[in-house]
């Protein structure tokens, strides 16, 4: 006697949750078990944004005691004859807001390198801080950029 071409219909509660396809297990990541996780763009902007914040605390701990440092994808608008800000400054609320996409992307890099990503995102804390401190940003930190 023929099979019945009908095909069997699962409910969504037999499937599962997430990527377990055809009752093969959950899918490993995509480096796997024994390799570092991938880095990408957004951990790369933070750890940079971070360790430089880090840096500027060490040697302005009084001025930067209760200042708030944050991410944003972007800005909510574009400021007419200015453009895109890659930073706000909050002096009231002591807080600087660093936008990642307008750094990221809106920057006119002569080299696409790592080492030059990192200069801009730098020179973006290092202008805000100055902005939210009222001084030069070569002015926080003199012997950082010596060798230059």
């Amino acid at each position: 006697m023929p099979r019945s071409r009908r095909a069997t219909v699962q409910t969504s509660a037999s499937r599962g949750r997430g990527r377990d396809r055809h009752g093969r297990g959950i899918r490993s990541s995509a480096t796997g078990p024994f390799l570092p996780p991938l880095r990408t763009r957004i951990d790369t902007f933070d750890m940079t944004i971070a360790s430089t914040v880090d840096y500027l605390r060490m040697v302005w701990p009084a001025e930067l005691a209760n200042v708030s440092f944050e991410v944003a994808p972007g800005p909510m608008n574009v400021i007419p004859g200015v453009g895109v800000e890659r930073y706000a400054v909050d002096t009231r609320e002591r807080r600087i807001v660093f936008y990642r996409l307008p750094i990221q992307r809106l920057s006119r890099l002569h080299r696409d390198d790592e080492f030059h990503q990192r200069m801009v995102i730098e020179s973006c804390v290092f202008r805000g801080v100055a902005e939210l401190l009222g001084k030069d940003p070569w002015d926080l930190a003199p012997d950082r950029f010596r060798r230059f």
